[in-house]
């Protein structure tokens, strides 16, 4: 897991970690715009058969919210839609309209973002001049407060969920305010069970390029991934079978459909869905091979 710096994509923070891992398949989990910092979970190798389980994790954000003029990326990286009319907000002003952005609510996303319309970006229209028509989507705001307002500026905290974007409540804010405002600063302290407390810098990771033990060492712990899942160790006979697709009985008494697989203490080697009391069905296999 990568503190994301400013100024990169999370695609160049994957292209970054193929060079030090040496391992070519890498995805992310959530794209941070190149403005934003923190958390950004990867998934290497045949880990990344797993990104599925983690689509609908919540994330939590610390940033800063400008008011005074809109932009049409609807934070500090895109042109300004007006002049600045530098408000003078209170606290309890924007705090005000902050509860308004609680709950499950029906949210625009930005026209610069990779919402697809038609199969293309909604970026890439907008970017070609192009009329960008998005639909509003569904999210779910957990918390959203408002930490203090100085001058024009205002600090949050807020807890989202996937899919939910921290610009959009920023630029509708502005115009609730009647003031226009757009993203100043963002940075992700949680994605899902991922903290910043684990995330590790590029430049940590740089000297250990080429050590694979050191750089594993520095990998979340197998067994902690996807805890809402229970784990179990199979057998001899349990692995095998799992490993070839074949439906197989393990040693799991809870109620959960779907239960992780480890042969010993570290290395999982799949996931299984319940068929019926202790018969599971293997639904991805950590075969190195990739079957």
């Amino acid at each position: 897991m990568i503190d994301k710096p400013g100024g990169m994509t999370s695609h160049d923070v994957v292209g970054k970690l193929r060079k030090i891992t040496g391992e070519r398949s890498i995805g992310h989990l959530g794209t941070l715009d190149p403005m934003a910092t923190g958390v950004l979970p990867l998934l290497l190798g045949k880990f990344t058969r797993l990104a599925q389980y983690f689509s609908t994790a919540q994330k939590s954000y610390s940033g800063t919210i400008r008011f005074g003029f809109a932009t049409d990326t609807y934070d500090a990286e895109g042109v300004a839609a007006g002049v600045d009319v530098q408000p003078a907000l209170t606290l309890e002003q924007v705090r005000s309209v902050a509860a308004r952005f609680h709950g499950e609510l029906e949210q625009l996303p930005p026209p610069f973002s990779a919402k697809k319309i038609g199969g293309t970006p909604a970026y890439k229209l907008a970017r070609a001049g192009k009329p960008v028509e998005l639909k509003p989507a569904k999210v779910d705001i957990a918390s959203f407060e408002i930490v203090a307002v100085e001058g024009s500026e205002a600090s949050f905290n807020m807890a989202i969920s996937a899919g939910g974007y921290v610009r959009s409540v920023a630029h509708e804010m502005g115009q609730a305010l009647g003031c226009g405002a757009h993203l100043s600063s963002l940075r992700r302290t949680r994605a899902g069970v991922f903290t910043l407390a684990e995330a590790r810098r590029l430049e940590e990771l740089q000297p250990l390029a080429g050590d694979v033990e050191a750089l594993e060492r520095l990998c979340v712990h197998p067994r902690t991934l996807l805890p809402e899942m229970p784990a179990v160790t199979g057998d001899a006979l349990a692995l095998g079978r799992l490993r070839n697709g074949a439906q197989t009985n393990l040693p799991e008494f809870s109620a959960a459909p779907l239960v992780k697989v480890f042969a010993g203490q570290t290395e999982l080697a799949g996931i299984v869905r319940r068929v019926a009391g202790t018969l599971f069905q293997p639904v991805v296999v950590m075969n190195d091979s990739g079957q």
